[in-house]
């Protein structure tokens, strides 16, 4: 079982990353005003078991399957952010139905345009080879870094809760 090292802070980062880290705005928004050619390259959308403590935060049992959804952010053919979202089946009523068939949409653009969505404290970790996320993340990389830093929050429509996680892959850094 893994522990909850996620941070309130991404101290050691560095100035370049920090700045994309720790913006509260819409990743994606951001990411395409720098980027001629923004796209969304679908991974995963399945119904499966989440780590134990995503099922803490969005508050399931950790033996319960949630939809998992997996994409990449990416400029060009470059994939600069890895982002990985859980939700728990009650959450996806409402508003929130159509989650499950986003396809080449980004959560960002779903979630920040809706004003009645919240968005709890921003949380950071940097991850390893060890972390769940980490193979997901550099599966198109050549030469994988030690360590990639990961960002997450928890979105709020009333009742329903979903969890994003965002990792940050060494091309952000060219935008």
């Amino acid at each position: 079982m893994m522990k909850n090292d996620w941070k309130k802070s991404p101290v050691g980062t560095g100035h370049g990353l920090s700045k994309w880290v720790r913006d509260r705005g819409s990743l994606t928004e951001r990411i395409m005003a720098r980027c001629g050619n923004f796209g969304v390259r679908h991974v995963a959308n399945r119904f499966s078991r989440i780590n134990p403590d995503e099922a803490r935060r969005i508050g399931v049992n950790p033996k319960a399957s949630a939809l998992v959804r997996e994409v990449y952010l990416c400029c060009g053919d470059s994939p600069v952010v890895f982002a990985h979202s859980v939700a728990a089946r009650s959450s996806l009523k409402g508003s929130w139905r159509n989650l499950a068939s986003l396809g080449q949409r980004s959560l960002g653009s779903a979630f920040l345009s809706n004003p009645k969505v919240k968005r709890d404290v921003l949380e950071f970790l940097p991850i390893s080879r060890r972390h769940p996320l980490y193979a997901k993340s550099c599966r198109f990389m050549a030469h994988r870094p030690m360590r990639l830093w990961a960002r997450r929050s928890l979105f709020r429509l009333g009742e329903s809760k979903i969890l994003v996680t965002e990792v940050f892959l060494p091309e952000i850094l060219e935008l």
